[in-house]
Formats: C-alpha cells, structure tokens, sequence
C-alpha cells in the first residue's frame, strides 16, 4: 500500500518580509510550524524558493514562490504585541526623538535615562514606542542595534523588514561606523590612540557588568583628546571598532579615566565636584552608515541639556568637536572643519606657552613647535666666548733656611 502524498502549500513572498531569514517567515505567517520539522522539511527538499532547494536560513526576497508541506496545525495570525496602550505623551515623546526619517530608516537622539528595551522594572522604553513612528508605513518598525539606557544619542530604528536586515548585517559586518562624546576623568597621558583589552562578563554580576579578561572576547576602541580642562578632566571622541557591551565604559575605567557620571564602573571617582552633573556623560554623536536604497546615512545628534551644561561649565569649545577622528574629506575640507582644526592648534601652542616670561630679549625667538621648551639663555660671564680662561701658574716655593 503506497504512502498518503504530501499536501502542498504555497505563498508569494511579500514586499514587507522582503530580506528576512525564511525560518522568520515561518513565525510570522505559519506560528504552529515547530522549528524541528521546518529544519526536517528544509533537509528533504520539500522547501524550495522559485523551484530551488531551500534552507531555513536563506534570506527571501519579494516575489518569490515559497512551496512548502501543508502544516499540521492551521496557522493562526499572529498575536498582537503586548503593551500597554500609548497616551499622548507617549506619542509626543516618541516623535519628538526623531532627527531623521526616510522611506526605509528613523534616527533617533534618544535621551538619557530612557532604556532602549524593557527588563525587569522597565515600563518605558524605545521598544515600548515604536508603534508612535509607524507613520505611513504598513509595518512597525524594528530597532537594530541599542544604546545603555543612560546613554543618550543617534538609535537607528528600521522601517521595513528588508531594511531591518540590511543595516543588521551592516553592524555585524563592522561597516557602520558610530562615533561618541564623552568627558572623563583625569587626561590621558597620550593624546590619542587605541585601547585593546579583551572582555568577558563579570563573574557573579549575573551578566550585568562586564570585566577586562585574558580570556575575553578581542575589543577595541579608539579615542582622542579633543581638550582638556587643567588634569581634572577631558572632552574625548570614542570609536568602538568591536561591539562588546558596556565596551566605552570599561575601556575608559580600565586605563584609569572612567566616564564622568559612571559610578558603575568607575565608583565615587568618576564624579567631579561642582556644578558637573552627577549622569552619564556619554553620548552617540554621529552614525555613519550605508542605505539599503543607496547612497549612506551620515546623521549628528545634539548632546542633551546635562552634557552641554557641563561642556560649559569646564569651558570646551564645541567648535573643537568638529574635526572627527577619522574625517578623511575627498577634496578640500570643508571651511568649518578648516577652522576648527586652526582654532584646536592655536589653542595648543597657547597653553604650551603658559608660564613663558612675558619679556623677551631682542634675540629671544618663540617656540617652533608645540610643547618644545624655549631654551635657557647663557650666562653672562664678561669673557670672549669659545676661549677658556687661562690657567694660574703655581707660585714658587720660599727656598728653606739651610
């Protein structure tokens, strides 16, 4: 007696699940299909794409002609997300973030203190708003990488499943390139440079707080100094070139200048006295990264009012902040950047001069370069100089009585 033949089910791939894995499809369209038999259909053929051998974890593309085994329970539609129903200020809150927008992508500036998912204790956060940044698009948005919750600054929100996919593999893959402020403890006694320690989770921290380990995983980040008020602090530009948790945070603390306002990883030494505000003073400044449509984002997020309030009470200059770290301009630069980078040098050659004698002689010449000492003048001693002075003669000896 022959075997029962499998029943067929078909689907068109749809414009909104354009670029998600197939097993996504699955959870989405077909939510009682158990991963086990999926992964089972996929070893036997019995999935294919546009008549093609298919595996659970191609990405799909609009259009295409999905074949598939009849699921053995109906699928259901899927379950409305879970969440407490948006209020005015929500909405308002959510909007008002928005420093970009475009058919495929959102940039938020998010504010510190705002969790960018929920947790334990967390009722507010980005993920709990999306739904306020629909707008015209048929789906709600998804986020693609995240910001510590005291972390303020540029979050890039996805539009559309396609371009959720996209941007993801352009953070894993390391092309996207994020850039931060923050002001720190103390100044490091190298201008600039690149911090490389390792990290792994903090034993007994129950994976909350990470550690500098020789068995870590690689992490680096690059930083420079981009001024400095007196020894007691530094407005620096940080650049994750890994992607580790709390990565800034414990690479600062680790070379012995934690973020001012982060008492987690720096204790009572990463809070300055005064005015300067006791939050995290670290923020996303500037999000580079490629558009799935063409062409790149290259967006700038205003720090907020805590961070600029302290930027002026150590008196930094914003202008500074506009050579970033790795600005490499085709063709001439432009005049803003032009003129910060004159304004940073001059100011170096005056504070290297700090302390120099007001009066100088009429021979005497300013330094050439910066932080070079101004060498001491000779001693005057009355003498042609390059001759020595020449050498007493004994005086004889009175003869002995004989």
């Amino acid at each position: 007696m022959s075997e029962p033949k499998t029943k067929l089910d078909g689907a068109t791939i749809a414009e909104e699940d354009d670029g998600i894995r197939l097993d996504r499809w699955f959870k989405r369209h077909r939510p009682g299909t158990p991963h086990a038999l999926l992964a089972r259909w996929a070893r036997s053929g019995q999935l294919t794409l546009d008549g093609k051998k298919a595996d659970v974890s191609d990405r799909i593309e609009t259009g295409q002609k999905l074949v598939m085994p009849t699921p053995p329970v109906e699928a259901e539609a899927r379950p409305a997300r879970k969440g407490r129903p948006l209020t005015d200020a929500d909405i308002e809150l959510a909007t008002g973030m928005v420093i970009h927008r475009d058919a495929s992508a959102i940039v938020l500036n998010k504010l510190p203190g705002l969790a960018t998912q929920g947790g334990t204790k967390t009722e507010q956060h980005v993920d709990g708003l999306l739904d306020a940044l629909k707008f015209d698009a048929p789906v709600r948005p998804k986020l693609v990488h995240r910001l510590d919750k005291d972390t303020s600054g540029a979050l890039l929100v996805a539009r559309t499943p396609r371009a959720a996919a996209y941007f993801a593999k352009s953070f894993s893959n390391r092309s996207a390139r994020k850039t931060y402020w923050a002001i720190i403890v103390g100044v490091p006694d190298i201008a600039q440079g690149e911090i490389d320690l390792p990290l792994a989770k903090q034993p007994g921290s129950g994976g909350e707080k990470m550690h500098v380990h020789d068995s870590g995983l690689a992490s680096k980040t690059r930083y420079r100094v981009i001024e400095r008020a007196g020894n007691s602090a530094a407005w620096v530009e940080l650049q994750p070139l890994t992607g580790r948790t709390h990565q800034l945070r414990v690479h600062m603390a680790a070379i012995g200048h934690p973020i001012v306002g982060d008492g987690k990883y720096g204790g009572k030494g990463a809070f300055l006295t005064g005015s300067i505000s006791r939050k995290m003073h670290l923020h996303s400044r500037r999000l580079r990264i490629d558009h799935p449509d063409g062409g790149a984002i290259d967006i700038s997020a205003e720090v907020p009012e805590h961070f600029a309030a302290s930027l002026d009470a150590l008196g930094f200059d914003l202008l500074l902040g506009e050579v970033g770290i790795d600005d490499i301009v085709k063709g001439p630069p432009s005049k803003a950047a032009e003129k910060a980078a004159a304004k940073a040098h001059s100011k170096q050659i005056r504070k290297a001069r700090r302390g120099e004698r007001r009066g100088r002689t009429s021979t005497s010449k300013p330094t050439d370069h910066v932080g070079k000492p101004k060498p001491k003048p000779k001693a005057k001693t009355g003498k042609p100089a390059g001759r020595k002075p020449a050498a007493k003669k004994p005086s004889p000896r009175p003869a002995r009585p004989r």
